[in-house]
């Protein structure tokens, strides 16, 4: 990577991370806390719990659109603002129902799209896996944090100061947002007759798009419905307390990190790409296998847990990175926008068949459902044509104004064999996705000023 883009990465990985943050301190303590609000029932408090990945499924596509028409940035932020606002109607409930309404508005504030998409613009094609797994790998330390630092927080600051906590966390990263992320100026190769609902319907059109989505949709499903049972699993047949399981997942998620290193970077030449893909599939299946026989006993969960999260997390950094790459780039907002709505969807049907293949056949069908979801989702991979993936161009162009970088990022696009171009005013590098086989490198090197 660049320096503007290891800059440009880090910043949004910790934006990201701040919004997450407020989030997963909430996850090991809310629906403790939620039995003491007035008005509450075992559904209202799970519907406290899940009532943002709902409204997240519902705007990440407006989100996404508004941020191809709008600009990336003030997208983010509006999304930043309503979070915050929601953080605070929780904070001051005192019952239950008002926390769910809290929590339904930190949902709608749904800027994973708006932030994926600003990634992708400010980097280079074959260097987009890495950044998105930077990103994975910022939420999942932050997810650590969280597991270790949410039920010390709750005991001393109560549900409402961490509702406070997440708002002004969201906060900080609007600061952060506008003082340190550029502002990319972006064009791409588009007819006259496009607009956003043919660019939408496109979208859900491409075969390619529509792959990936289903595969993001079946990964949340399976993780979700596999977290229905495995602290159950935990509970009742490892007789490990409620209060130990972090020492069980905090080890799983960091070696599982570091196993799936090797991955990302194999998954960076494009020959490899479809291969790793489904060899990460695979690996969650093999984990659900696992589980199948060995949920009993405490090592079976624990390996099964880090062939699981070794998989789960090449496949989180994967994908976004495969949906920008593959989505033109005048609509890769809508594009992730999409993809994160099949994501949300997945983790509520994931909770909500989950639990209910718990109640009818046990742990064991369970993970006997996850594991056909993974088959099903294996063959959909293997019988997929090659991704069109392109290749990328860094070309240093000087610095300037807004405005020149605007136009100079038109006349870029209009090089044969140009996909697209991003400008980056501030570091006066452009970043180009091209075609190899029609790319006009003579005319090209008219642009360089190196």
């Amino acid at each position: 990577m660049t320096n503007a883009e290891r800059r440009a990465v880090a910043t949004l990985a910790g934006i990201f991370g701040l919004r997450m943050l407020g989030l997963f301190l909430l996850l090991p303590v809310l629906a403790l806390y939620a039995e003491q609000l007035q008005g509450n029932t075992p559904l209202l408090v799970g519907l406290a719990v899940g009532a943002h990945g709902l409204t997240q499924a519902m705007f990440q596509i407006p989100y996404g659109l508004l941020s191809d028409r709008l600009g990336r940035k003030p997208v983010i932020a509006a999304g930043l603002l309503v979070f915050a606002l929601g953080s605070v109607v929780a904070a001051l409930a005192d019952d239950i129902w008002g926390v769910i309404v809290g929590r339904a508005l930190q949902g709608a504030g749904a800027i994973a799209a708006a932030v994926l998409a600003l990634t992708a613009d400010l980097t280079r094609e074959e260097q987009r896996t890495k950044a998105m797994a930077l990103i994975g790998i910022s939420i999942g330390v932050v997810f650590i944090i969280a597991l270790i630092a949410g039920p010390t927080l709750g005991a001393r600051i109560g549900l409402a100061g961490l509702f406070w906590l997440t708002g002004a966390l969201a906060l900080a990263a609007i600061v952060l947002l506008w003082r340190a992320v550029p502002t990319p100026v972006r064009t791409a190769r588009r007819g006259p007759d496009r607009n956003t609902p043919s660019e939408f319907a496109g979208v859900l059109r491409d075969p390619q798009l529509l792959r990936l989505d289903a595969g993001i949709f079946v990964l949340h499903l399976v993780m979700t419905a596999l977290f229905v049972v495995v602290p159950l699993a935990l509970v009742h047949h490892a007789n490990l307390a409620v209060a130990a399981h972090w020492k069980v997942y905090v080890p799983v998620l960091v070696l599982s990190l570091a196993a799936v290193v090797p991955l990302i970077f194999l998954s960076t030449r494009k020959h490899l790409v479809a291969r790793i893909l489904r060899a990460a599939i695979m690996l969650l299946l093999v984990s659900q296998l696992i589980l199948l026989f060995g949920y009993r006993s405490l090592p079976g969960v624990i390996f099964a847990l880090w062939v699981f999260f070794w998989g789960f997390n090449a496949l989180e950094a994967m994908l976004p990175s495969l949906i920008s790459r593959v989505a033109p780039g005048d609509s890769r907002g809508a594009a992730i926008g999409v993809y994160n709505t099949f994501q949300f969807l997945g983790v509520f049907m994931g909770g909500v068949v989950g639990g209910w293949i718990y109640g009818a056949w046990g742990m064991s069908g369970v993970f006997v459902f996850c594991a056909v979801m993974l088959l099903v989702w294996l063959a959909l991979a293997l019988t997929a044509p090659a991704l069109n993936l392109f290749d990328t161009r860094l070309l240093r162009v000087g610095r300037s104004a807004p405005e020149q970088a605007r136009a100079l990022a038109g006349r870029l696009s209009a090089v044969p064999g140009v996909m697209e171009a991003i400008v980056i005013a501030e570091e006066g590098i452009a970043y180009l996705k091209v075609d190899r086989r029609t790319l006009d490198e003579e005319r090209l090197r008219e642009f360089s000023s190196s």
